[in-house]
């Protein structure tokens, strides 16, 4: 695990877009060939929602002003992370 300064020096050494106002929701940078920021799609909402935003308002900006913009290919990744056991059938 690495920490948020490296991982923003990383970011910034390949020259990675970041969502601004949601450094708290940065989680972490894919590896590989093309290198892009990845942030915690739920940890966004809760940004929004400590700022007066209600849940759906919060998701509906997310969606049509975050996630829906595609940027090139170092447009970050946001994550919806499983916070619940799957159990098999």
């Amino acid at each position: 695990m690495i920490g948020k300064e490296y991982l923003m020096e990383i970011l910034e050494e390949e020259e990675c877009l970041t969502a601004d106002g949601f450094d708290d929701a940065l989680v972490g940078c894919t590896y590989g060939a093309n290198v892009v920021a990845v942030y915690d799609i739920n940890k966004m909402v809760e940004i929004l929602m400590k700022d007066g935003t209600d849940y759906e308002d919060a998701v509906e900006f997310l969606d049509y002003n975050v996630v829906g913009s595609y940027l090139g290919e170092k447009t970050p990744l946001y994550v919806n992370f499983v916070t619940q056991e799957i159990h098999n059938a």
